[in-house]
């Protein structure tokens, strides 16, 4: 492999890359997280985390990745033998689901393409149909990063109400939040699970689960053995603004940096920015003549865009061949993927000038690969974010004049 001048692009849809600003508020020496220095800023990370999963709840933050967030959900909640459903909507929903089987709960996984979210319709039918009430908790992964496909949760959650079922819902978030619009308390989650590497922008390392009354109370009299992941033994210290164990102390110097970017730009002008170059990015994708693994136009990824390659064309070649010459990493295809799709990541921070960049290392590596393309994707990327910043100009001006 050459040798490259200048960054690294790192367009896989996460771990994104970590700004200079949270980078130099990491670079701080470790303090006693026992002292009234560490309480502030604890207190100061928990409310921020609030305002970001829009919730008035408590916040707990896990010194883990997104999957031990994933087990703090579990057995935190349901017992030994209780019964869930899941979507079968990609990778990690399936991986979400074995890691429940593994707990000893019943899992009621629907069938899905990897192509679409999960349906809000077929959820409900599969409720109402429960008389008994014998499942436990609807479990859904709200943008699959395997798939480039969000589901809509607020339709999901208004299906479960029309049920008239008493079942929690259980959110994965891990790469949508802080990139998407998402609304804890509003769409009525019970539990929702995220992490620091993806829309934090900070390195691997936190785990998170934004939790209901309802979850917490569920919590008091399940049955599921657990030490390190118990939310009561966390909330306690959480209070005065400590940890029952010792915690990641200098990524959370970077939360609270990072939640103070996102602060600062307006969560729904994070949300419009992802969605502006999701938008430009599909535009390159149509114009190559490459097809978007997503179906439904209503469950477009804003965090990633997962491309099917031509038949006859190996993505992982493909992949191969742009990290050695031009110095970026995509996105590979995971499990039944593998091989025939990559995925463009376009979140965190990311704006038209490093999605440009990225594009044109992904149309320049198309054709040293022999892919078969259409050339011109970048252009037409730029022209869709060339019209929106015009209107968005002219906005701004009929608010100025007027």
């Amino acid at each position: 492999m050459s040798q490259h001048q200048g960054r690294h692009f790192l367009q896989i849809p996460g771990p994104s890359p970590v700004p200079d600003r949270v980078l130099r508020a990491m670079d701080m020496p470790v303090i006693d997280h026992r002292s009234s220095a560490f309480a502030e800023l604890a207190k100061a990370v928990f409310h921020g985390c609030q305002q970001i999963f829009k919730t008035a709840g408590p916040v707990i933050i896990f010194p883990s990745s997104g999957t031990g967030a994933w087990e703090a959900a579990i057995v935190n909640t349901l017992s030994p033998g209780d019964k869930v459903l899941m979507v079968e909507t990609g990778h990690f929903a399936t991986l979400w689901r074995q890691m429940a089987a593994r707990w000893g709960i019943e899992v009621d996984f629907m069938p899905g393409d990897w192509r679409h979210g999960a349906s809000p319709a077929e959820i409900e039918a599969k409720l109402k149909q429960d008389t008994a009430h014998t499942i436990k908790a609807v479990m859904v992964v709200h943008n699959e990063t395997s798939t480039g496909v969000t589901s809509r949760v607020g339709d999901i959650r208004a299906a479960m109400d029309r049920a008239a079922h008493p079942a929690l819902l259980l959110v994965d978030t891990i790469s949508s939040l802080g990139s998407v619009d998402y609304r804890h308390d509003e769409w009525k989650v019970d539990v929702t699970v995220s992490c620091s590497q993806k829309g934090f922008m900070l390195p691997p390392g936190l785990g998170f689960n934004a939790i209901s009354d309802k979850a917490r109370a569920a919590a008091k009299t399940n049955k599921m053995p657990r030490s390190y992941w118990d939310w009561e033994e966390m909330l306690k210290p959480n209070a005065a603004g400590f940890f029952p164990y010792t915690p990641a102390t200098n990524l959370l110097y970077g939360l609270r940096e990072a939640i103070a970017m996102l602060l600062e730009e307006g969560l729904e002008n994070v949300f419009a920015r992802h969605k502006r170059l999701a938008a430009a990015t599909r535009a390159a994708v149509t114009h190559w003549g490459l097809e978007v693994l997503c179906q439904e136009p209503a469950e477009y990824s804003p965090v990633l865009t997962a491309v099917l390659m031509p038949p006859g064309h190996d993505a992982d070649a493909f992949r191969k061949v742009t990290l050695e010459n031009y110095n970026m990493s995509l996105g590979s295809g995971l499990s039944k993927l593998a091989g025939k799709v990559f995925r463009i990541g376009h979140l965190g921070e990311c704006n038209e000038l490093t999605l440009l960049g990225a594009l044109t290392g992904v149309e320049m590596g198309l054709s040293l690969a022999g892919v078969p393309h259409r050339a011109g994707g970048v252009a037409a990327a730029m022209s869709l974010l060339e019209e929106r910043t015009h209107s968005n100009a002219s906005a701004q001006l009929r608010v100025i004049s007027s």
